[in-house]
C-alpha cells in the first residue's frame, strides 16, 4: 500500500515543524559555529536586516492581496500571492538566521524605557507568532498542494488559513516594528 503525502499532512507537518524550528533555535542559541558557513562581505552581513525590512514589508502586502484574492474567488490569483509570500518568508529566514548564526542577535541601544515596555514585548510576541505560524504554514501549505482545488474545500484549509494569515501578518508587521526600533529610531 503506497504512502501519499496527501493522507500524511498532519504527520509531514509535524516534521518539517520540528526540522524548520530545530535549525532556528541552533542558529540563535549559537549551534551553529560561523565556521561552517560561507564567508560574506561585511556590507552584505550588514545589509541583511535592512534587506530582511523589506522582504518583510513586502510580505505584508502579498498577504494582504493573497487573503483579497481569495475573497473574491480567485484561486489562481491567491495561490500566487501566498507562495510568493512563502519566498519571501524563505529568503527572509536564510538571510536572518544567516547573520545570527554570524554575529548573535542585534543589541537594542535606546533608552531602558522603550527597551523594557515597548521593544521586548514587541520582540516577544513576534518570536511567538513565528513560532506558532511554523505549523500552521506548513499545514496550509501541504493541503493546497496535495489536493486538488476543489478538494480543498473540503478541508481545514480555509478555517486553518484565515488564522495562519492573520498571524503570519502581525508576526510581519511587528518585525518591521522590532526593525524600526533597532536601526531607524535608535
Amino acid at each position: 500500500m503506497a504512502l501519499h503525502a496527501r493522507d500524511r499532512v498532519l504527520e509531514l507537518t509535524a516534521a518539517l515543524s520540528a526540522v524548520s524550528l530545530a535549525a532556528v533555535f541552533a542558529a540563535v542559541l549559537g549551534a551553529v559555529p560561523p565556521a561552517v558557513l560561507p564567508d560574506a562581505p561585511a556590507a552584505f552581513v550588514g545589509a541583511i536586516p535592512h534587506v530582511n525590512a523589506v522582504l518583510s514589508t513586502a510580505a505584508l502586502v502579498t498577504i494582504a492581496l493573497g487573503v483579497r484574492f481569495i475573497r473574491r474567488g480567485d484561486v489562481d490569483r491567491h495561490r500566487a500571492m501566498m507562495l510568493a509570500t512563502v519566498g519571501l518568508f524563505v529568503a527572509f529566514l536564510v538571510l536572518y538566521l544567516y547573520r545570527i548564526a554570524l554575529e548573535g542577535p542585534a543589541t537594542f541601544t535606546g533608552p531602558d524605557a522603550i527597551y523594557q515596555y515597548l521593544y521586548l514585548p514587541t520582540l516577544a510576541v513576534h518570536i511567538l507568532l513565528a513560532i506558532v505560524c511554523i505549523p500552521l504554514l506548513y499545514y496550509v501549505l501541504l493541503l493546497a498542494i496535495t489536493r486538488p482545488v476543489s478538494a480543498i474545500y473540503d478541508s481545514a484549509h480555509a478555517r486553518v488559513g484565515r488564522v495562519a494569515a492573520t498571524l503570519w501578518f502581525v508576526s510581519f508587521a511587528l518585525g518591521d516594528v522590532v526593525y524600526l526600533l533597532l536601526y531607524v529610531l535608535f
